[in-house]
This record gives C-alpha cells, structure tokens and sequence, in this order.
C-alpha cells in the first residue's frame, strides 16, 4: 500500500496551507529545513498516522479556541453593566450545566480513539516482515546489521566539516548509509554497546532507545525512496552532538545490487535478493506464545553471527575512534 500523495482536506488542512504559504508540498523528504514550522514530509505509513492525527487534534483546538473566544466576546457585549443595570441572579442551568460536561467527553473520547489505533499500529509490526536490521548505537557512531542478508554489517560516523561534499548537510551527513528498500515491511532491533542511546528519525516516526543488554523493537516501511535523516537523542557523551544517521531508501532491484557489492567487499559469494514485497497488511493480533520470552524481558546485547540468528555477548574487537568533527570552528575530541 503506497501512501504518497495522500490528498488533504478540511478546515485544518487548509489552515495549515493558508499560513505556511504552500511550503508543506514543496518540503524536501527527511531532512530539516529553514524556519520550519510543521513535520517532516511523512514517509511511512506510521508517521502518516500521526500527521493526520496532528491535524485533526489542531482542527479541534482551533474550533474550540472560536467557540470560547466567541462566547467571551458575546457575554462582554451582551451582559455589561450598561444593558443590564440589574443583573440576572441566576444559580443554575441544568440544559447547560449538562451541556458542558457531555460535550467534552464527546470530544475526549473522539480523540481517545484515534490515539490509541495509531498507538497499537505503531507497537505491533506488521503480520509479514520482509527483513530485519540490527542497530547498534556506540560511542559516538552506529553499526548496522542485516542478518537476512549474511556478511552484511557495516559501522556508520559523521563526515566531518573538512570532508563534507559541496551542498551536504553539516552534523547530518555520514560515510556509509543504511541501504533500505522502498515497500519492504522492515523490524528494526535496537541496542547499544556501551551507555544509552536513542534513535531518532522524525520523518520516519521511529524513536526508540538504545539501551545496553536489552533489545528494543520498532518497524517501518518506507513509501518513497528518498534519503532520510536522523541522530542520537539520548545524550550520550562528548560527541553525542557527531552521532547522525541516514537511511536511504530505493528500489528493491538497487537494493539487491547493494547487498550483493558489500558481500563482495566482504568476499562473499553472491546471494538472491528478494526484490517483491506484499501490500501492507494488518498488525498481527496473534497473541504471543507461551514459550516466548516477554516483551518487557531484559536481553543480552545481540549480535549477529549468521543469516538469521542472533548470538549474545558484546562485539570482540575495539570500536574504531570517531573521527574530529568541528563545531563552530572548535574541534570535538574523539573517543576518551
């Protein structure tokens, strides 16, 4: 299921084109921009559930703000001392008194149920998952695993400021990618090697924490290639400010060649792709089984050792230093 373009309306959505000027549809995917004042372009079918939220809670906001704002200018102009020199000693009103306590819950419960759809489709990944990528957050830089496609495993750092490309992004640019296939229904496992960490992709919809001896569980699909940018929310040390991420998003046939170039830079043989990926299904109600570990179970740090499986223990060798990146003209000090 393709989720772009999804076409807008009604009163908020208007609103929203009225003061942004249009900006909205001219925004590019997955990366901050100049005196932005909305999301990130959506570009998966999550973050498309919470932008539609979004706008329905602001549509409701605005509505109310009129309606009470209204009300106060009414009553000024009705009820002043000037047009009634004797004041109503009214005590109560049981039609309005009613009114306004019925009315909220309506609106509350309206707003209730949205939330907790989009909270239960964001928790729960979908019924098939075509493929699953470890991320590991260290010190100050991201390794990634894809353990469907064995041999594949790369480390990802900041470019720094003397090696950034003509029109690249500073803090947001990095020298490997993770290379994901756009309609794929993905499981993403997240941990850390060393202290907190946290994944954050705002065009994505995914923050989650990265957290030492424990793996955490999210999922995405992404609808449209394009390169989308993220970084570590958790501070995490020195360089917690040098720890962005890129995810990069194509067809599944440059995916498949992808794969199959950084197996050869791992000399390894050639592997079949899968470049067909089903339409988006619902989340999984099927209840977990009685054998499995909970999903609130702490784990051991995992690692990947072949295609599909999952061996605990921390990674043998050294992480390698950060490279120096530069703010503000200061150099930043590598790993201590």
């Amino acid at each position: 299921m393709r989720i772009w373009p999804k076409r807008r309306t009604g009163v908020p959505f208007a609103l929203a084109a009225l003061l942004s000027g249009g900006a909205l549809a001219q925004e590019p995917l997955g990366q901050p921009v100049d005196w932005q004042m909305w999301h990130q372009v959506p570009a998966t079918p999550v973050m498309q559930r919470l932008e539609d939220f979004h706008w329905m809670l602001l549509g409701i906001m605005v509505l109310i703000c009129l309606l009470v704002v209204a009300l106060l200018a009414y009553v000024v102009v009705r009820f002043n001392e000037k047009r009634n020199p004797t004041p109503s000693r009214t005590s109560h009103n049981t039609v309005l008194e009613v009114a306004w306590t019925v009315i909220p819950v309506v609106i509350l419960i309206a707003i209730a149920i949205p939330s907790f759809q989009s909270l239960y489709y964001m928790d729960r990944e979908p019924a098939q998952v075509d493929m699953t990528i470890k991320i590991t957050g260290r010190q100050w830089y991201w390794d990634f695993e894809y353990p469907d496609h064995g041999g594949v495993q790369f480390s990802s750092f900041i470019v720094t400021d003397d090696d950034l490309p003509e029109g690249g992004l500073r803090l947001l640019e990095v020298d490997n990618r993770a290379v994901v296939p756009v309609g794929a229904n993905i499981r993403l496992l997240i941990t850390a090697g060393d202290v907190l960490h946290s994944v954050a992709m705002p065009s994505l919809a995914i923050k989650r924490d990265a957290i030492p001896g424990r793996l955490n569980e999210s999922w995405m699909r992404i609808d449209r290639p394009g390169v989308y940018r993220g970084q570590c929310s958790e501070i995490c040390g020195t360089n917690h400010a040098f720890m962005p991420m890129v995810i990069e998003a194509v067809e599944p046939e440059r995916f498949a060649a992808w794969v199959n170039e950084r197996r050869a830079e791992a000399g390894l043989e050639p592997m079949t792709v899968q470049v067909a990926f089903a339409p988006l299904a619902a989340p999984s109600e099927a209840p977990p089984s009685e054998d499995a570990p909970s999903e609130d179970a702490p784990q051991e740090n995992a690692g990947t050792e072949t295609p599909g499986s999952i061996v605990t223990g921390m990674a043998a060798e050294d992480p390698p230093v950060i490279p120096s990146a530069t703010a503000g003209g200061t150099a930043a000090s590598g790993q201590e």
